[in-house]
């Protein structure tokens, strides 16, 4: 399964050459992966307050491709590699129409309320 996440560039986003700063693609992904949660009907905030469970990036493999501008109509597909008992490895990419921007590999653990990795809660397990 495939998530789409759609977004525009802003000035704000970018650097004095109108290219999108390199940090921001980080920024993209994670906007990317709570809407897909979200999308999946999950509050991360009540999932949070009922289990004490968050997920915290344990790891980012980051590649840019080609730069990103000012104005530019982007989009961040986002897809399962592996799912463990605690931890998620997905792949992010960024595309502007049929050209390949920025590819990421990152690794979610779940961490519970005593900072430790623990199980991932039932309703995000596929």
């Amino acid at each position: 399964m495939t998530h789409v996440f759609r977004l525009r560039v802003y000035y704000e986003d970018t650097d004095f050459g109108g290219i999108v700063y390199y940090a921001n693609y980080l920024k993209y992904i994670e906007r990317a992966r709570s809407e897909w949660v979200r999308s999946m009907g999950v509050d991360q905030r009540r999932m949070k307050e009922e289990t004490g469970v968050i997920f915290a990036v344990r790891r980012v493999e980051a590649d840019y491709l080609s730069p990103a501008h000012f104005d530019d109509e982007l989009e961040v597909r986002t897809e399962f590699l592996e799912f463990g008992s605690a931890k998620v490895i997905l792949r992010q990419e960024i595309w502007r129409e049929e050209t390949r921007l920025f590819v990421g590999v990152v690794t979610l653990v779940a961490i519970g309320d005593g900072g430790w990795p623990t199980r991932i809660p039932a309703i995000l397990r596929p």
